[in-house]
């Protein structure tokens, strides 16, 4: 299974800024001093929420991010959609005509690991953002 270090980050700092009950803004900087993630890191990550409006910026001395939304309302499917990226267990594209690994047909096991992408995102779907706070 494939889910890249964006991913996990993004998935961190917004746990991380939903955990604050009030509404102000958090600045990335202290996100990343909580949860060990690089500040340059975590500012290409928050481009592409607040491009999908996952986030919304807010300038000024006592500046930083919100959550665009409620966190009951964001599923972390949204968030893997905003950075690109989605879960995959087969290292082809299903829908592709080619075989699996550049072969004619598809290998043996690829409609199993067919079935593991689907609960998997299937599973993404359903967890939301405030799911992971109340653990």
């Amino acid at each position: 299974m494939r889910l890249n270090t964006k991913s996990r980050y993004a998935v961190m700092a917004l746990a991380d800024m939903a955990g604050f009950k009030d509404s102000r803004p958090i600045s990335l900087r202290d996100i990343s001093i909580r949860q060990s993630i690089s500040l340059q890191y975590l500012e290409q990550i928050f481009l592409k929420l607040k491009k999908n409006n996952i986030v919304k910026s807010i300038r000024g001395t006592n500046g930083g991010y919100v959550l665009a939304k409620n966190a009951c309302h964001i599923k972390l499917s949204e968030i893997f959609i905003a950075l690109n990226e989605n879960v995959k267990t087969i290292g082809c594209d299903k829908h592709s005509k080619k075989g699996c690994n550049g072969r004619s047909t598809k290998c043996i096991t690829h409609n199993l690991w067919d079935e593991l992408d689907l609960h998997i995102n299937a599973f993404f779907e359903n967890k939301k953002l405030e799911d992971l706070i109340k653990n």
